[in-house]
């Protein structure tokens, strides 16, 4: 049996462009089709298979997504959860289009849609693991597979807001996709992010000119307006600890089987991060 289209896809319809022929889509049988009928299949749990050709292999796996999922029902993050939704909401129209781009599990996006009632949003992520949990994240989030450094499919200035929480970034498309005087948010880790646990052998660093890097890249498109810091003690206890190196680029050297057998878990853990609201010049 088909899958239906989730009332929250509906209103992407007129945003979203086909990736093969850039024309627009239109629902038909479970998928969505363009005039020249390039085809996308909408997946049994409410996702749209946009990405086609070699597939990006970044995105969480099942494991991560579940350590994602397990750790941000604790609240770890709802202070970076909260920043974010300040930020993406603060003089935004009530029925703003958010897009979410590496939006894993949609934690974020949901929290920014909870701040603006009409808002509709769109969580594009290499992951169809993280994608089944983002399809249904919220009553008003669309999620679709997408990779990051590809032209996003997606109209001229089809969002309001875009938020890159902990995502690769790809400046040119952000510009392009949000409308005139659109907002970025991005979100990064400090030098003090998990310093506690930065010592395992398998974790990956922060690169120290990280911050540099990303204003050099966003400065010829975007204009910084406003930084929150938001840094904080994070109480850990086992699983906590496990679930929140599970969900990291980390994982996948892994730390979390490292952090295990080391018998030597920290009690907390230092949360730091820069979230940062960007003007389109």
């Amino acid at each position: 049996m088909p899958a239906l289209l989730r009332p929250a896809l509906e209103p992407f319809l007129a945003l979203l462009r086909c990736p093969t022929c850039h024309t627009r889509l239109h629902p038909d049988r479970g998928a969505l089709r363009c005039p020249a009928g390039h085809t996308y299949d909408i997946a049994r749990h409410g996702y749209v298979s946009l990405l086609t050709g070699n597939r990006a292999t970044s995105g969480d796996d099942a494991p991560m997504a579940r350590a994602r999922t397990r750790f941000l029902a604790t609240g770890g993050y709802a202070p970076i959860r909260r920043a974010v939704a300040r930020l993406a909401s603060g003089d935004m129209p009530e029925e703003a289009t958010i897009v979410d781009v590496g939006c894993g599990t949609g934690y974020y996006l949901a929290g920014a849609l909870d701040q603006l009632p009409g808002a509709r949003g769109l969580g594009l992520d290499t992951s169809v693991r993280a994608l089944r949990s983002a399809a249904r994240a919220h009553e008003r989030a669309a999620a679709a597979t997408w990779d990051v450094f590809r032209p996003f499919p997606l109209a001229d200035g089809a969002a309001d807001v875009v938020l890159d929480v902990f995502a690769p970034r790809n400046p040119a498309e952000f510009h392009r996709v949000l409308r005139p005087g659109g907002r970025l948010v991005v979100v990064r880790p400090t030098g003090r992010h998990l310093a506690e646990l930065r010592g395992l052998p398998a974790m990956v660093s922060i690169d120290p000119a990280k911050e540099q890097r990303l204003h050099q890249a966003l400065n010829p498109r975007f204009e910084a307006t406003v930084t929150e810091h938001v840094e904080y003690a994070l109480p850990l206890t086992e699983q906590k600890a496990l679930d929140l190196v599970g969900m990291t680029p980390s994982a996948r050297h892994g730390a979390p089987a490292d952090l295990a057998a080391s018998g030597c878990l920290p009690g907390q853990v230092t949360v730091s991060v820069l979230a940062t609201a960007f003007r389109a010049r």
